[in-house]
């Protein structure tokens, strides 16, 4: 069983966001909003179903999904498109596959050193943020 990644969690690094975000093609003031934003991500477990949480002062995003089921999923607060998303455990990673407009679109979490690891890939980009427990 992989471990739990349930918990509140405070960003403490954000590497490579804007490159990200371009390659998702958010628009330039929304980018500058969000690099200087610090997220605080909340994963939740009830059930099979999971619930992830991104929240800041500028915006939110909420989606929920079971492992191993496609998802219709609206990434409105992101970038708003529409995808079709599946998520599954990769080993101690929790991996969701993004298809849709973009390209190499996915992203994977996973713990090391107590802390919660978030890779973003989309395109040619990969934006790595690491996140700390919340006690």
């Amino acid at each position: 069983m992989p471990v739990s990644l349930c918990g509140t969690w405070d960003m403490v690094s954000n590497v490579n966001l804007e490159g990200y975000m371009i390659a998702l093609g958010i628009g330039l003031y929304t980018r500058k909003i969000a690099l200087k934003l610090k997220h605080r991500k909340v994963i939740e477990q009830v059930g099979d179903q999971y619930v992830v949480k991104t929240l800041s002062t500028f915006r939110n995003y909420t989606f929920s999904f079971r492992v191993n089921e496609e998802f219709e999923e609206f990434t409105k607060g992101l970038d708003g498109r529409h995808c079709k998303s599946l998520v599954a455990w990769e080993g101690n990673k929790l991996v969701c596959i993004q298809k849709g407009e973009k390209k190499n679109r996915f992203w994977a979490h996973w713990i090391e050193d107590d802390k919660l690891h978030l890779e973003l890939h989309c395109e040619d980009q990969v934006c790595k943020q690491v996140f700390k427990r919340v006690i």
